[in-house]
């Protein structure tokens, strides 16, 4: 009969567990070796005891440059699985988009009345809802800025209305200036309504036939007053 089958687990007997590592870390050694040859294969043994003492085996030259594209091998595979993970992802994502773009386009066209052969009556009636709903808020959008036009529209009318009592407002009293220089240069003799003439300042006095010397006097004060009149016709006029 052969020998039965050791159940693995650790030596207690601190040297039963010390000459059992020489004989088993001899025999691996001897494996990777053997390995090394037969398969002409790179074989790198690293061991530690439980002392921390180091034990290696290499079948190349350097086991510096085998731990090196070990570390170049690992990572590819890991870039490679986590590139392989990000297509997965990506792909799930797709899906998941290309799903939500179809029950938009689908809803887009329920709302405008297509395809509706496919919805059943409560489809339809939340579609109902939905629409009623939208209606509404556009109604009560554009009751909203319908009414903000007009309360601008107002508040300009009322500027304008200010803008001309102010201009009326100065009117008048460029008008009441004009009436109060006429009037003093009238002497106040004509009504508001009806303005002085310059010709009404001055009129010819009457002669006396009997006394020369008085229309001698009468004349000559006569033609002074149109030299006066002619001086203040040429004033009034730059006044106005």
């Amino acid at each position: 009969m052969g020998r039965g089958r050791v159940e693995l687990r650790r030596i207690e007997n601190k040297i039963n567990r010390q000459v059992t590592f020489s004989k088993r870390r001899s025999g691996l050694l001897k494996k990777a070796y053997e390995l090394s040859i037969l398969c002409d294969a790179e074989v790198a043994l690293i061991v530690f005891s439980s002392r921390g003492r180091l034990f290696e085996f290499c079948s190349s030259a350097s086991l510096l440059k085998t731990i090196e594209k070990y570390r170049r091998c690992s990572y590819n595979a890991s870039e490679a699985m986590v590139s392989s993970n990000d297509t997965q992802n990506t792909y799930q994502e797709y899906l998941k988009m290309k799903t939500r773009v179809d029950y938009l386009q689908r809803s887009q066209r329920n709302f405008l009345g297509q395809d509706l052969d496919a919805l059943n009556i409560k489809e339809l009636d939340q579609l109902e809802n939905q629409i009623e709903t939208s209606l509404r808020h556009i109604r009560s959008t554009k009751t909203q800025v319908i009414i903000d036009q007009l309360t601008d529209l107002k508040y300009k009318e009322q500027m304008l209305q200010e803008s001309n009592n102010i201009l009326r407002t100065k009117l008048e009293e460029v008008g009441a200036e004009n009436s109060l220089s006429l009037s003093w240069l009238s002497g106040g003799s004509h009504s508001a309504d009806e303005p002085p003439r310059i010709e009404d300042f001055f009129q010819p006095p009457e002669c006396d036939p009997s006394s020369q010397t008085g229309c001698s006097q009468v004349c000559t004060d006569l033609s002074n007053s149109e030299t006066m009149l002619q001086d203040v016709t040429g004033l009034v006029a730059r006044l106005m």
